[in-house]
């Protein structure tokens, strides 16, 4: 057989073995007869890939990764020692690298792409709560105006990048500076003061929800969720930030039910929603 032909056949197992087309001890086996033993062969598998690239890097690609790590680590050993509005530029320039590195991810692998733009939302998050701690301004209300301040950018970007998970993490970061900035007010704690707090935003946001569907149905759907978050955020308010048991699964039940009569009067509007 002539080399041609045989690095043919080598080159169709290793595409077998990666598109788990055969079990890997038959293509093990299949290369064993075609392979040449003098012939060097690239490793199968992520490992083996990942090696055969460190084996391939230049001098210059090795500088440049231990010049980054060395950097990273640097700054992590002395952040709290630079000037704040040095500590907060760092910050978000780690922020926007990882979301402009998640973006361009996402068109060749889309869950490599949103796991980098979590991983900077959440060190976001992470770091402006930690700066506020560092530099003690870290009371209720300049941690309530960071998160809604993050809450609102997450509701942006989520939309603008098309990520409706994030779009509603938005959302749920304002209910809950909402939910906290009621209970540390002492408001009213009867049954009927607290659906007053919460029901109103339901059929709000359920409005919005059927306004926005013409241009944006993830958008329209993240506002529908959130509307019905807000139904039922009473029962919550009142047992873990009211601590209290009492009528809350009737309420539910009696929630539920009235819910489901609603959309049920509203069927053909909602069939024509969806559709």
């Amino acid at each position: 057989m002539n080399d041609e032909r045989r690095r043919t056949i080598v080159r169709e197992i290793d595409y077998w073995r990666r598109s788990k087309l055969l079990p890997e001890q038959y293509c093990d086996f299949l290369l064993n007869l075609y392979v040449d033993q003098q012939t060097e062969r690239a490793p199968a598998g992520f490992t083996g890939r990942a090696a055969a690239a460190l084996g391939k890097s230049s001098g210059k690609q090795w500088l440049l990764a231990f010049g980054a790590f060395s950097l990273i680590s640097l700054v992590a050993l002395y952040f709290n020692a630079f000037h704040p509005l040095l500590q907060t530029g760092l910050a978000l320039t780690a922020v926007l690298g990882l979301l402009l590195f998640g973006q361009r991810c996402r068109a060749k692998n889309e869950a490599a792409g949103l796991a980098y733009i979590g991983l900077g939302m959440f060190f976001l998050l992470g770091i402006g709560l930690y700066m506020l701690r560092l530099h003690g301004v870290d009371g209720w209300g300049a941690s309530s105006a960071f998160l809604t301040l993050c809450g609102l950018f997450w509701i942006v970007f989520g939309i603008g990048a098309r990520i409706p998970i994030l779009h509603f993490s938005g959302w749920a970061a304002l209910i809950l500076v909402y939910a906290v900035l009621l209970a540390k007010s002492a408001a009213g704690t009867e049954w009927y003061q607290v659906q007053l707090y919460w029901v109103p935003g339901a059929f709000v946001f359920g409005w919005l929800s059927w306004f926005v569907r013409r241009w944006s149905k993830p958008a329209s759907a993240v506002l529908f969720v959130t509307g019905a978050l807000l139904w039922f955020m009473p029962e919550v308010h009142t047992a873990f930030l009211l601590d209290e048991q009492g009528w809350i699964q009737l309420q539910l039940i009696v929630k539920m039910a009235l819910g489901g009569a609603i959309l049920f009067a509203i069927r053909k509007q909602v069939i024509a929603w969806v559709a």
